[in-house]
């Protein structure tokens, strides 16, 4: 998907690419310092929890070209395999995706406990999944299924009460505004494009047409950039389409993969940084080790992985985007879907320690799991159900009320040698992840770990 080759990283990146968001003024001393949106971000703070979506033409060959598999990500075919933009542009005739249904993929993020949907509107391929006057390279024009699914997708959204966000590539493969690193006829290697001779214009003039035509047809909460390390992608051109963005709606949100210090939220990759990071932030994952559908990828994490996952984001003050590839027909692979419903039915009891909730008091891990907090209440999420049946918070603060989320069974507390103590029945009440509520008063008062 996105920082993918050694260069990229050497330049942009995971830690650069959390730096350069929403830091605090000293972080960003090199450069002026811009100010962040943050008007409209109270919603997509207390989600905590969205669906990524990649889908694309990518989705046709699957991670199969010429009956071979090429490693990888599936959604970085084209550039992986080598593929000629002649052979590639010919998958839109076989991309058909009779069998999508919006409702039905807003449904499943509903019942995953998702609050936001971010789909590719345009990736790195540069074919368009919306019905954009840009171009005719678009599955509205240039597919036999001639149909809109960001369309329909933003009106189940509306109607199942998510919100629909979706994501943009600056780096085009398909575009004669940018050319490949190495040009071949044969055996071409697009990543990272550079802008063609007297085409930059042109090519910004293209992009806010289609960043228009998201916000105002589709009406997008967020978008979520990628592909910035192209070259000739600079300061000026994150400025002013920055700028141009905000003219058009001041609420949308913005990742900071737009670049050079602007954005909302950064956009920690496939990691979630221990402790979390200052300012709002975002960790996008996969659900196997692929973003676009790969037919023989089949590497998937476990549902109690995941559910650590995003409790460990909202422990580090951050949310957790978490992905699925649909096939070419439109279809969410059966195997995520699973691991999705369960999330789902384990934030139905535990939603309240997750949605809306503020950072970890403590600037350590702890070592029964995690915790998140709200005014007043301090909520431990015990991935390790101790064998002593006893916790030790540390904190200063004396609990006026202890018990266990799942049923209400009230819990017995003390103060005792390094902090307060929480005594435990003999079994966990769920064996992936269990939630204590401590009622205390006023902040939490750490004590040094």
């Amino acid at each position: 998907m996105f920082f993918k080759r050694p260069v990229m990283l050497a330049v942009f990146s995971v830690t650069l690419a959390m730096l350069i968001t929403v830091a605090p003024r000293h972080a960003m001393a090199a450069g002026p310092v811009h100010k962040m949106h943050t008007a409209n971000m109270g919603w997509w703070k207390k989600a905590r929890f969205g669906m990524f979506i990649h889908w694309g033409l990518y989705s046709v060959p699957a991670g199969v070209w010429h009956g071979k598999r090429v490693p990888g990500y599936g959604e970085w075919i084209k550039n992986d395999g080598h593929i000629p933009n002649k052979q590639y542009n010919a998958l839109a005739k076989k991309f058909d995706p009779v069998d999508f249904n919006a409702n039905q993929w807003v449904k499943i993020a509903r019942e995953a406990g998702m609050k936001y949907m971010v789909i590719t509107s345009k990736h790195h391929e540069g074919f368009c999944m919306f019905n954009t006057k840009a171009t005719n390279f678009n599955i509205v024009k240039d597919t036999p299924w001639h149909k809109d699914p960001l369309a329909m997708l933003s009106a189940a959204c509306r109607e199942q009460g998510l919100k629909f966000c979706t994501y943009y590539s600056i780096m085009d493969w398909h575009s004669r505004d940018q050319l490949p690193a190495h040009a071949s006829a044969t055996h071409p290697t697009y990543n990272p494009t550079h802008f063609a001779p007297g085409r930059k214009a042109a090519y910004l003039r293209y992009m806010e047409r289609q960043i228009h035509e998201l916000i105002t047809q589709y009406h997008t909460h967020l978008i979520w950039f990628d592909g910035q390390w192209m070259h000739g992608w600079n300061k000026s051109c994150a400025r002013e389409l920055y700028r141009y963005i905000r003219s058009i709606d001041p609420t949308v949100i913005l990742n900071s993969r737009i670049g050079f210090g602007y954005g909302d939220y950064a956009t920690p990759e496939q990691h979630i940084p221990p402790m979390g990071i200052p300012g709002p932030w975002e960790t996008c994952m996969t659900i196997n080790t692929t973003w676009g559908y790969v037919s023989w990828n089949h590497d998937w994490k476990s549902s109690a992985t995941l559910i650590h996952h995003l409790i460990h984001c909202a422990s580090g003050g951050g949310n957790f985007l978490l992905n699925v590839g649909p096939t070419a027909k439109g279809i969410i692979p059966q195997p995520e879907v699973k691991r999705l419903l369960a999330i789902g039915k384990w934030l139905k009891v535990n939603g309240q320690a997750i949605y809306g909730s503020h950072r970890t008091p403590f600037a350590k891990k702890l070592p029964f799991g995690y915790a998140t907090a709200k005014p007043g209440k301090l909520f431990l999420e015990v991935t390790r159900w101790p064998k002593s049946r006893t916790l030790v918070v540390p904190m200063r603060n004396a609990i006026t009320k202890a018990y266990l989320l799942a049923n209400d069974l009230p819990l017995q507390t003390a103060t005792g040698l390094g902090g307060q103590l929480v005594y435990l029945p003999a079994a966990a009440p769920d064996p992936v992840a269990s939630v204590i509520v401590l009622k205390i008063a006023g902040p939490v008062q750490p004590l040094k770990q």
